[in-house]
């Protein structure tokens, strides 16, 4: 380049600085951006720049002028340049913080941990910025620490409700952490909802857990004051009620005419409520009696008189699936708590069925007993390997497959009265005679299932127990009755020195009892069902019907009572007569008790009776309850049929 050119040059960019606006050179205070134009305009008098840098630099001093300053800023923070106020925000922000740590450590007199300073993200753009600003959070200020979400999440997890719920008023941070999904789900399980479900099963585990509570506070009022529906699960055909048994939502019954009932609690237009026995199937034209029935979630089996033994699937149809035959009479069925495995006692034999590959039946197990059997009862959760434990005489077996009877108990001269067993304990009732008399009377004896050893031995009654439950209830609670009229509730923790409740319940003894953590229910030998608080020891109400109370179940909502006749062939009754002439008083009576059924709105009064429906089954009659007027009295009833006839 001669001289004559970079003269002109010279001037013409003379020139250009001239024009330059105010607002322009303003906006380059920064020393950065001015020593950037210098060294520019030095490169470009030495000769360096060509003519399109030229052309370049003069387009955007004439774009900077036309623009107002606060696009500027916009632009350069979208270049990824910091604002200088920002700089001098972080830096006060430092200084604060060694300030504080400093002082700290002069009250204190000892070395504080270093906070971690936030950091400023250069070389984003100014949306990033912007999303970064808006995301969740991912330190939580524990006062003068700042600890990582994770970690926090791991402290809150030791807080009860009432906790979290005042922690979330401390702060937004707070509260955040005390409202997390993970927090109330682990709530949920540990009260004992929902169990068996995953994080992403509910979207607010916080309103499932009050929801739950709120159902659960609903059918607690129901129990105690008697709301709800009574469902009579009666039999058309006219033949008395032998016995019945039930889970969490089925019921099964077997009759003298030799047929078998089963009813859905929560389908009542079920095809399968009618299991056809074999006999039907051979062609038999006397049936014999229905001796047991038992039923669980996957089969139903009845034993009859004749020593038949038919297990029908829930799910599949009305056929049985499987059958054997004993040579007496079957006086004893069990049913595992899940599964298909079958145990029957027939006299002294003892068999035990179960399905293996490919649906196919096989005996696990066929021992003979040195007595007669007189209770049977397989241990809940032994799916893969089923486990029964037998009483007779004084002495309880242990039944495993392929192996020999074990004798988990045996005391010569004193019968076992009543038998129970648990996931892992068995009670049992034992009866002193004799001498043993003096020893504090009958007792129950609690064993372990594993070591086979005596755990508690409670009791210490004159009378007879006669029925004990042990797996029903908490794993810590063991419920009993007596023929001293007295139902007994024992806590296992404390060694069982003396009940936790003594209740004067029925005259006649008492047949059946359940318990759980804030109530029992009872029923006696006079056919009286009771339902008593635990903790007042207090009676709610009670119902009556004729016949002894053989069999007692509740869960949640429900509660399925049975009152069994111990005359199945009642006067004036024969072979020969129709069946419809057995009159409705000798049949038995099963009863549902429905507490999630709210009928007090319906109920604008309180008659004596409410009104009667029929159900979809057409052998169900549901009576609304009337309005509880005192705890006493059973509603729905005349006044002779609660304390006898008059």
């Amino acid at each position: 380049m001669d001289e004559d050119e970079l003269r002109a040059f010279r001037e013409h960019w003379k020139q250009e600085l001239d024009k330059t606006p105010i607002i322009q050179q303003e906006s380059k205070t920064s020393s950065s951006v001015r020593e950037e134009h210098n060294l520019s305009w030095r490169k470009k008098t030495e000769g360096e720049a060509s003519s399109d840098t030229k052309l370049k630099n003069a387009a955007e001093q004439g774009h900077s002028k036309d623009q107002p300053k606060y696009v500027s800023i916009a632009e350069g923070l979208l270049d990824g340049r910091t604002s200088p106020l920002r700089d001098r925000i972080q830096v006060e922000r430092t200084r604060r913080k060694r300030q504080f740590d400093i002082a700290a450590c002069a009250n204190h007199r000892s070395a504080t941990q270093q906070q971690p300073q936030c950091k400023v993200t250069r070389g984003g753009t100014f949306v990033e910025q912007l999303i970064l600003d808006l995301n969740e959070i991912n330190e939580i200020p524990f006062f003068d620490v700042e600890l990582p979400y994770e970690l926090a999440l791991k402290i809150f997890q030791y807080l009860s409700r009432a906790e979290l719920g005042r922690c979330a008023q401390v702060s937004k941070a707070w509260k955040v952490l005390a409202e997390d999904e993970l927090l109330w789900y682990r709530l949920c399980l540990q009260e004992g909802y929902h169990g068996g479900t995953s994080v992403s099963d509910s979207p607010c585990w916080k309103g499932t857990l009050r929801d739950c509570r709120e159902t659960e506070g609903t059918l607690r009022y129901n129990w105690k004051n008697r709301v709800g529906a009574i469902s009579h699960l009666q039999y058309e055909l006219g033949k008395v009620l032998c016995d019945v048994g039930s889970c969490e939502r089925l019921v099964i019954a077997g009759y003298t005419s030799g047929d078998v009932r089963l009813w859905d609690t929560l389908h009542w237009d079920s095809a399968a409520s009618f299991l056809r026995p074999s006999h039907v199937t051979m062609g038999v034209a006397l049936r014999p009696h229905v001796s047991q029935v038992r039923v669980n979630e996957t089969v139903a089996a009845a034993a009859y008189e004749d020593g038949l033994v038919d297990v029908w699937s829930t799910e599949t149809g009305q056929e049985p699936i499987h059958r054997y035959q004993h040579l007496q009479g079957v006086t004893a069925l069990a049913l595992g708590s899940e599964g298909a495995a079958v145990a029957t006692a027939s006299g002294t034999e003892v068999r035990l069925d179960c399905p293996v590959d490919k649906g196919y039946w096989r005996t696990l197990c066929r021992s003979e007993l040195p007595k007669p059997v007189e209770s049977l009862l397989l241990v809940p959760g032994k799916r893969g390997a089923p486990l029964a434990a037998a009483s007779a005489g004084e002495t309880v077996y242990l039944l495993r497959p392929s192996q020999d009877p074990g004798v988990l108990h045996s005391v010569y001269g004193h019968p076992v009265t009543c038998l129970d067993v648990g996931p892992s304990q068995a009670a049992l009732g034992v009866k002193s005679c004799g001498w043993a008399m003096n020893d504090g009377g009958n007792k129950i004896h609690v064993y372990s299932l594993e070591t086979g050893q005596s755990e508690v031995c409670v009791g210490n009654s004159a009378g007879d127990f006669t029925c004990v439950n042990l797996r029903d209830g908490p794993a810590h609670l063991l419920v009993c009755g007596n023929k001293d009229r007295r139902v007994r509730v024992f806590d296992l923790r404390d060694g069982g020195s003396s009940p936790v409740a003594s209740l004067y319940a029925h005259h006649l003894g008492v047949t059946a009892v359940q318990a759980d953590d804030w109530k029992i229910v009872s029923g006696g030998g006079e056919g009286l069902v009771c339902v008593w608080e635990m903790r007042m020891g207090a009676k709610l109400w009670e119902m009556h019907n004729r016949h002894p109370v053989r069999h007692v179940r509740f869960g949640t909502s429900a509660l399925v009572t049975a009152n069994v006749p111990d005359e199945k062939s009642p006067r004036g009754a024969c072979i020969t007569d129709d069946d419809l002439t057995a009159h409705r008083r000798h049949r038995g009576v099963v009863c549902l008790y429905d507490f999630s059924v709210d009928t007090a709105a319906r109920t604008t009064s309180c008659p004596s009776a409410g009104p009667t429906t029929r159900s979809p089954s057409a052998t169900t009659t549901t009576s609304a309850w009337p309005c509880r007027t005192t705890p006493s009295r059973g509603p729905g009833l005349p006044r002779d049929s609660r304390r006898g006839r008059r």
